[in-house]
C-alpha cells in the first residue's frame, strides 16, 4: 500500500496514528534543528516534521529534497504547535520516521503556486505542471462537480444519455467543419460534428423522447476567450413538448446546479424578447446585473443642424448615474474607447447634468439648454448624472453602445461578480440577411421552426419571421440556446428553399433527415448548454480555457504536444492527399 491517507484528510482524530502519505513536495523549510516539508496531493497539504536531534540522517535526507520530488513518507500524526488555520490539516503534522523518494523532479519552468511567475504560453506548454496549481486544479474539480450534478439531475428527470457519432457528414451551414479524410473511401471525407443536431432529431423520431449527452463538438473558427476549436455541450432534446416546457425544464436544471454547487438560490428567470434586448441593451445576451438601459433620442436630437445626428438612422444613449464629475481626460478616453475597431463608433457625444443643476455638453454649439433639458427628461437623469450618446446605422450603433455600457458598468463598479442574473431571450428572428452573399442564413440553424403565426411570411417577408427559439443568458454570457424544431417535410423543404438550397442540394445534404420525417416524426425541440462557458460563469472567469484540462491557444494550437503537425508522405499517400507546397 502506497498510502493510508491522502494529504488533505488528517486532523486531531488521527493523532498518535501511524500513517503513510504520498505526494509532491510543495516547499522545504530548513530551520536549523528542525526541517519542515509541505507535502501536496490533489486533496490538500500536510506538514511533515523532521527533528535533527532525534534522527540526523533522516533530517539531512529531507533537506536534500527539492520541489516537486514525489515521495512516500511514514510517521506518527502529532499535534502541531504552530497551527495553520488556512488548510484543513493545519492542526496536525506527521513526525516522519521513513521517507522514500519515488521520483525526482527537475526544477519546474515556473513556480507551482497560486500566484505563479509563468506566462500563459509557458504554462500551456507544461500544462501537466500547471494543473498541479490549486487555482487550476479547483477549476477542473468544479467542472467535474457540474458534470456529475447535471447527469444526476437529467437522469432523475427521465433523460437517457445516448452517444452520437463523431465521424459524420460535412454540412455547409454554420462555422467551418473540421474534416477527416477516409482511407477506405478514396477522395471522400468525414466531418467532426459542430453539434449532434440531426442525430438528436433522429433519436426523437426513434421514440427516445428525452435524450441528453455531455458531448464534444468541433468548429474550425477564429478563437477568443469563450471559444475553442473543440468544446463541450450539454446537449438535450425532448418530444411532445412546447417551448414553455423546455424553458421550464432547463430553468429548473440551472436553479438546481446553482443550489447544488454554489448554494445559491435563484428565483424565476425574467424573459426578454430579442427586439427589446437589442432596443434596451444593444445585445442579444445582455448583462442585467445593472440597469443603464438605452434611451432613443431621434425625436429630440434630430432637426437641429447637427449633421451627425440628422444623418443617423439611430441616436441613442445611456445615463450613467453619478458620473458628471468625469474629467475631460476621462471623457476623451471614452471617446477613444468607442472609436476602437472592436467597438466601431465614429465618435461620442456627452451631456453633463452637473450637481449645481447646470447642463454642459459637447454639442452646446448646436443645442441650447432648453433642448438639452428635454434630453435629460428622456433619460430620467438627475443632478450629478452623465449621459453618453452615439449615432449612426442602427445595428452598428446599438452594438457599440452595448460595449460602452459594459465599460461604464466596470468603471463605476456596478458589476458584482458574486451576483448572478439569468434571463431568457426569446422571439429571435428566424433568419438574418448577409449583404456580402445577398442571401438569408438561419439565425440559429436550418431546423428551427418559425412561429406558427409567421409561417405564411416565409415567402412574403422572410426577414419578419420569428423563430420558436430561446437563449439562456447569465451575466452577459450566452450559456445555452435551443428551439422547437421543424418536424414536417414540407415546411423543412420550404425552409431550405428560403435559405437558397436547391432541391438537389437539400437532398444531398439532409436527405436522410427529410426521409425520416415521413415515418412519423413527433413534435420535438431541445437546447444545448455551452458546458465550458457554464463552468467559467460558475468560476467567475472570462476564459473557458481555465476550465479545460488541455486547451488550445489563441491560434488553435496545442503547444504541449505540438498539434496540429505535419504527417508523413506515406500517410498522405494512404489518404489519397497531395499537398501543393505553393
Amino acid at each position: 500500500m502506497y498510502r493510508t491517507h491522502n494529504c488533505g484528510e488528517l486532523n486531531e482524530t488521527n493523532i498518535n496514528q501511524i500513517v503513510t502519505l504520498c505526494g509532491w513536495i510543495q516547499r522545504n523549510r530548513d530551520l536549523g534543528g528542525m526541517t519542515f516539508i509541505d507535502l501536496r496531493d490533489r486533496y490538500g497539504i500536510t506538514q511533515l516534521a523532521f527533528n535533527m536531534d532525534i534522527n540526523k540522517e533522516l533530517c539531512l535526507k529531507a533537506r536534500s529534497l527539492h520541489r516537486e520530488f514525489v515521495v512516500m513518507v511514514k510517521g506518527k500524526v502529532i499535534e502541531r504547535s504552530s497551527k495553520n488555520t488556512k488548510i484543513s490539516t493545519g492542526n496536525v503534522e506527521v513526525d516522519v520516521s521513513e521517507i522514500t523518494i519515488l521520483n525526482k523532479s527537475k526544477t519546474p519552468p515556473f513556480t507551482i503556486e497560486d500566484n505563479t511567475d509563468g506566462g500563459d504560453e509557458l504554462r500551456m506548454k507544461y500544462r501537466y505542471l500547471d494543473l498541479r496549481r490549486n487555482i487550476v486544479k479547483n477549476n477542473i474539480l468544479l467542472r467535474h462537480k457540474l458534470n456529475i450534478a447535471t447527469r444526476n439531475y437529467l437522469n432523475q428527470e427521465g433523460f437517457l444519455e445516448i452517444e452520437t457519432p463523431f465521424l459524420i457528414k460535412s454540412t455547409p451551414e454554420g462555422a467551418r467543419d473540421f474534416v477527416v479524410p477516409s482511407r477506405m473511401n478514396k477522395g471522400e471525407f468525414y466531418a467532426l460534428p459542430q453539434s449532434p443536431q440531426t442525430f438528436k432529431q433522429l433519436l426523437m423520431i426513434s421514440g427516445f423522447d428525452k435524450y441528453f449527452q455531455i458531448v464534444r463538438c468541433f468548429r474550425d473558427e477564429d478563437l477568443r476567450a469563450d471559444r475553442q476549436p473543440e468544446f463541450t455541450q450539454i446537449d438535450c432534446e425532448m418530444s411532445f413538448v412546447t417551448e414553455e416546457e423546455i424553458i421550464n425544464t432547463f430553468e429548473k436544471l440551472t436553479i438546481h446546479l446553482f443550489k447544488e454547487i454554489k448554494n445559491i438560490e435563484l428565483g424565476v428567470f425574467p424573459r426578454l424578447s430579442y427586439a427589446d434586448a437589442m432596443k434596451y441593451y444593444g445585445s442579444d445576451k445582455p448583462d442585467i446585473r445593472f440597469e443603464m438601459k438605452f434611451v432613443e433620442l431621434n425625436d429630440v436630437a434630430k432637426g437641429h443642424g447637427f449633421k451627425v445626428f440628422d444623418d443617423a438612422e439611430l441616436v441613442v444613449g445611456i445615463c450613467t448615474k453619478g458620473a458628471s464629475e468625469y474629467s475631460r481626460k476621462q471623457l476623451d478616453a471614452l471617446t477613444d474607447f468607442v472609436k476602437r475597431p472592436q467597438v466601431g463608433a465614429s465618435g461620442l457625444v456627452y451631456v453633463k447634468f452637473n450637481i449645481d443643476g447646470s447642463i454642459k455638453s459637447s454639442v452646446d454649439k448646436f443645442f441650447n439648454e432648453a433642448q438639452l433639458i428635454k434630453w435629460c427628461e428622456k433619460f430620467n437623469a438627475s443632478k450629478g448624472d452623465l449621459m453618453l450618446i452615439l449615432a449612426g446605422p442602427k445595428e452598428k450603433t446599438q452594438t457599440a453602445l452595448s460595449a460602452l455600457r459594459l465599460e461604464m458598468g466596470k468603471q463605476l463598479g456596478l458589476i458584482n461578480n458574486s451576483v448572478y442574473a439569468p434571463l431568457w431571450v426569446i422571439d429571435f428572428p428566424l433568419l438574418e440577411w448577409a449583404e456580402d452573399t445577398q442571401r438569408f442564413y438561419a439565425k440559429h440553424h436550418p431546423f428551427t421552426s418559425p412561429k406558427p403565426e409567421d409561417v405564411e411570411l416565409l415567402e412574403k417577408d422572410p426577414a419578419a419571421v420569428r423563430a420558436n427559439a430561446y437563449d439562456l443568458v447569465i451575466n452577459g454570457v450566452e450559456i445555452g440556446g435551443g428551439s422547437i424544431r421543424i418536424f414536417d417535410r414540407e415546411l423543412q423543404s420550404k425552409m431550405f428553399s428560403v435559405l437558397g438550397f436547391s432541391v438537389e442540394e437539400a437532398k444531398k445534404q439532409f436527405g436522410f433527415l427529410m426521409e425520416a420525417f415521413e415515418y412519423g416524426a413527433p413534435p420535438h425541440g431541445g437546447i444545448a448548454f455551452g458546458f465550458d462557458r457554464l463552468c467559467a460563469v460558475f468560476g467567475g472567469s472570462d476564459s473557458i480555457r481555465d476550465y479545460i484540462a488541455f486547451p488550445k491557444n489563441n491560434s488553435g494550437r496545442d503547444v504541449m504536444v505540438d498539434a496540429p503537425s505535419s504527417i508523413s508522405q506515406e500517410q498522405l499517400k494512404e489518404l489519397y492527399i497531395s499537398l501543393n507546397k505553393d
